[in-house]
């Protein structure tokens, strides 16, 4: 493969010097440098024995994977990508008045609102950057595996404005009922297919053993292992759960750090973000987290998951494969198995066996709490923020604010709740509308 991209390949990586809002980080935080305990590392699958980079090399550039098991606590973001940030963040952080006065709570409640990027998501903060690096080394395409299909919306248009092929396979409950995310990808260039598909070796043996599948992240990443693997001109990429993935999304939390402190209330009480994979609820808390380690502060923050698909609350921490076919890494984490097949729940985003390995971790040492949320509960408080704040929260972001709100309705006077509003839920109506 090659390492050096054409001259007109770089053209699309170079920073165009436009100007970029102070507010959005310049460099990315790394929770890794504060923990008590280093994560534990992720294993080869033949071999058992701790990855080495040259066991990444086939699906990940080597800037990436020396982000992945990088102890450094902050890593610089190149200008291009802040350009590419600065069309959407900094995202608000905004005090959720309304929603207040609907609950009759004397709390402060905000929520970190990730639905005004191009994508609808915060899917895209890490989106640009695996792309940035992947066109870095010469790769001209990416192949992902999305769920709901902000993931793969998100890599799309990251590879739609620095100039790489993207090829999804989408988990096929979600591409079943969420046409407009295939067509939002094909948008931008995308390509999507359903998982498991006909394609791969990977999706025909899944066909052959249950051809009416509803579909899971860990087939779909099977697939999209595969292809990569076999292709020297491919990497995969991969939208939650690595390392790598989480120091990108702390972009979300440093800005909320900054404004939270401009409106005095430079400490919260609680956070809350929904965790299916791990990338919103790590952007959101980890630069928090590592505050509390290092400066001793005592923000608590939660974990809601989906009852359907509890892993942090219901499942083993062990090692595990990522994927059913058993292609990727043995990842230490919250696991309900790797042939684990949840049911259809409208969160499609969340419906991943496993866990961010240093989410895990984090829960683990008991840093960090897990509640699970039921589908009804999470969809009865999007339909609440909905109707007193007017943004309709993705189906993933309803189970924070539906921990968020539970809260709220005892909490203290005065007490500073902050929850992460992942995305919006404009092209995920028909979930809502057997609540409506």
């Amino acid at each position: 493969m090659s390492t050096t991209p054409s001259p007109t390949q770089s053209r699309s990586i170079d920073p165009l010097g436009v100007e970029v809002p102070s507010l959005v980080p310049t460099h990315w935080y790394n929770l890794a440098a504060d923990l008590p305990e280093p994560t534990p590392p992720h294993l080869h699958p033949g071999t058992k024995e701790p990855l080495t980079p040259d066991d990444l090399a086939p699906l990940f550039p080597m800037a990436l994977i020396a982000q992945e098991v990088s102890t450094e606590r902050y890593i610089e973001i190149p200008q291009t990508i802040r350009e590419l940030y600065a069309l959407w963040r900094p995202a608000p952080l905004v005090r959720a008045l309304r929603l207040e006065r609907a609950l009759g709570t004397g709390a402060r409640i905000y929520y970190k609102y990730e639905g005004g990027s191009p994508a609808g998501s915060h899917k895209p903060n890490t989106a640009v950057a695996q792309a940035y690096y992947n066109k870095l080394e010469g790769t001209t395409k990416l192949t992902t595996e999305t769920g709901a299909g902000q993931w793969g919306a998100s890599l799309s248009f990251a590879g739609a404005l620095l100039g790489l092929e993207v090829e999804v396979w989408q988990v096929r409950a979600s591409y079943d009922s969420k046409p407009y995310r295939k067509a939002q990808m094909e948008v931008y260039g995308g390509v999507c297919h359903p998982s498991p598909s006909d394609l791969t070796e990977a999706g025909r043996a899944m066909l052959a053993k249950d051809p009416n599948t509803t579909g899971s992240l860990g087939m779909a990443i099977s697939e999209a292992v595969e292809v990569a693997a076999q292709d020297p001109n491919a990497h995969y990429a991969l939208g939650s759960v690595l390392n790598h993935v989480m120091l990108h999304q702390s972009v979300i939390g440093q800005e909320a750090m900054q404004q939270l402190a401009e409106a005095g209330d430079a400490v919260p009480d609680i956070i809350f973000g929904c965790a299916g994979g791990g990338s919103n609820l790590a952007g959101l808390t980890f630069p928090f987290l590592g505050r509390n380690l290092r400066e001793g502060t005592k923000t608590r923050l939660v974990a809601c998951e989906p009852a359907a698909c509890p892993s942090l609350t219901q499942g083993e921490y062990r090692y595990d494969f990522g994927d059913v076919a058993g292609l990727t890494p043995l990842l230490k984490m919250h696991t309900l198995g790797k042939d684990f097949v949840p049911p259809s729940i409208h969160a499609g985003g969340l419906r991943y066996h496993g866990m961010s390995p240093m989410v895990s971790h984090a829960v683990n040492l008991g840093l960090m709490d897990a509640i699970a949320i039921e589908q009804d509960a999470a969809f009865e408080a999007g339909l609440l923020f909905a109707r007193s704040e007017g943004i309709i929260p993705a189906p993933e972001s309803t189970h924070a604010v539906a921990g968020a709100i539970a809260h709220a309705r005892q909490a203290a006077d005065g007490e500073v709740i902050v929850l992460g509003l992942s995305g919006n839920g404009v092209l995920d109506l028909p979930a809502y509308a057997q609540y409506v």
